[in-house]
């Protein structure tokens, strides 16, 4: 269990998050689930283990998710932590905010499971290889 990576999925749709906890853990990935932003905001800031990747909803209840990219961006021992934003808007400046504001990869909803895994699982082989 300790070597599984470690994955904060934020995102307040209760049925989404469930639905990533459930297929990320049969791939083989720790599960933790910050139903809005003001909870990740203090898991963000308390955490003593660093996630390999954060999969970010922007339309966050309390503080939006690119409130929470900076936030990750700015803590030091977080500076290479995979950001998947996952949002129902795609437009291009909501896009492009959030890739300025440090994010890894967008990913519109709604989304293939399969496709997302993928995603996750080449940002975390990356970021791995270079660890």
């Amino acid at each position: 269990m300790e070597n599984q990576p470690f994955i904060l999925v934020v995102e307040d749709d209760d049925s989404c998050a469930e639905l990533l906890k459930y297929v990320l853990s049969r791939e083989g990935f720790q599960v933790e689930i910050a139903p809005d932003g003001l909870v990740a905001q203090k898991r963000i800031s308390l955490m003593t283990k660093q996630p390999d990747l954060v999969l970010l909803g922007l339309l966050l209840p309390f503080v939006d998710g690119y409130q929470l990219i900076q936030q990750i961006r700015r803590k030091s021992q977080w500076h290479d932590t995979a950001i998947i934003v996952l949002s129902a808007n795609g437009q291009e400046t909501d896009i492009v905010r959030a890739f300025e504001l440090g994010a890894s990869d967008y990913v519109t909803k709604p989304f293939q499971l399969g496709e997302l895994v993928a995603r996750v699982r080449r940002l975390i082989n990356s970021r791995q290889q270079y660890a």
